[in-house]
Formats: structure tokens, C-alpha cells, sequence
């Protein structure tokens, strides 16, 4: 077997790292040879296929699911008896996910620009949104103010029209003496 010190895998080198520590696991349980072991085994092989990229059972999704059924095991091996290994795969999984950059400081100088803008649109929203409840209110009071001078206007064609039939006997003229 390998030294872990000739072989010590880099930072991302996720599938070097599962193989090291598959192969560890194994000689440390001090039983090469049974089931424990084979179990061990076909999860740190399926851990290299997926975290390389070739799976040969599976879909290829980096998850406990796809890895237990590249290991060809049933998913409880997995997350009842083997938990340190569906812990290592998911450190291995998250360990190859790429850390975001700092961000340049015109990147930095745009997205405080860009939360200034936001800030005022909001704003302006705001205001016309308080705009636009006034003038709701104004155009309501004013549809009172139409329907109150429509039948003000409409009782007194009403009277008007009751007086029509009337005579209007003061504008009749006196007889003179």
C-alpha cells in the first residue's frame, strides 16, 4: 500500500482523498475481508466514480442516493451503518464546490451603485403609490359630489316641471281702477 505521504491528494482532489481514505478504512478495521469491508469497499469506488465524473450505475448526481446505488447497497447502509462515509462524501462534495472570488472593486463600486438605485426606485414607488391612493380618494369624493348635484338637479325639474301646470298669477297684470 501507498504511504498517506506519497500520496497525500490535493485540496480539490476529492476521488484521490476517498480512495486514500477507503483504503484506510479498510486496513484499519483489521478485517479485509468481510462484509463490513466489501461494503466499504464498493462506497469509497462509487465515491471515485462520482466525484470523477464516471459513474457506471448510477446518475452521476453527487448525492447519498446516487451514491448508494452506484455502490450497489441499499441507501440505509449508507446513512445508518456507514455514516462517517456519507459524512466524508458530503465534505468531499462541498470541498469541490468552487469558492467565489472576492469581488473586483469595480464590481463592489456597481453593486453599491446598483442598491442606491434600488433604494430611490423603491422610493419613488412609494410616493406613487401614495399619489395614486390621494387621487383614488379625490375621484371618489368627487363621484359623491356628481351623483349629489345629478339629483339635486333632477328634484328641481321636478318642482319645475309641478309649477309648469300652475298659472303664475303674479305676473298677471291688475285691473286698473
Amino acid at each position: 500500500m501507498n504511504t498517506p505521504a506519497a500520496t497525500a491528494p490535493g485540496p480539490r482532489d476529492g476521488a484521490a482523498l476517498a480512495q486514500l481514505v477507503g483504503e484506510a478504512l479498510t486496513h484499519a478495521q483489521g478485517h479485509a475481508d468481510t462484509e463490513d469491508a466489501a461494503e466499504v469497499r464498493a462506497i469509497t469506488d462509487a465515491m471515485v466514480r462520482l466525484l470523477i465524473g464516471a459513474p457506471l450505475h448510477s446518475d452521476g448526481k453527487l448525492t447519498v442516493v446516487s451514491l448508494a446505488t452506484e455502490a450497489r447497497l441499499r441507501r440505509n447502509k449508507l446513512t445508518h451503518k456507514h455514516t462517517g462515509l456519507k459524512d466524508l462524501f458530503y465534505a468531499l462534495v462541498k470541498a469541490r464546490t468552487p469558492v467565489p472570488e472576492a469581488l473586483p472593486d469595480s464590481a463592489r463600486t456597481r453593486a453599491a451603485k446598483q442598491q442606491q438605485d434600488l433604494a430611490r426606485v423603491r422610493a419613488e414607488r412609494d410616493d406613487l403609490r401614495g399619489q395614486a391612493q390621494l387621487l383614488a380618494r379625490i375621484v371618489q369624493v368627487l363621484e359623491i359630489e356628481n351623483h349629489r348635484l345629478k339629483e339635486t338637479k333632477t328634484a328641481l325639474e321636478q318642482q319645475l316641471a309641478a309649477r309648469a301646470g300652475v298659472p303664475n298669477l303674479a305676473n298677471r297684470r291688475q285691473p286698473r281702477p
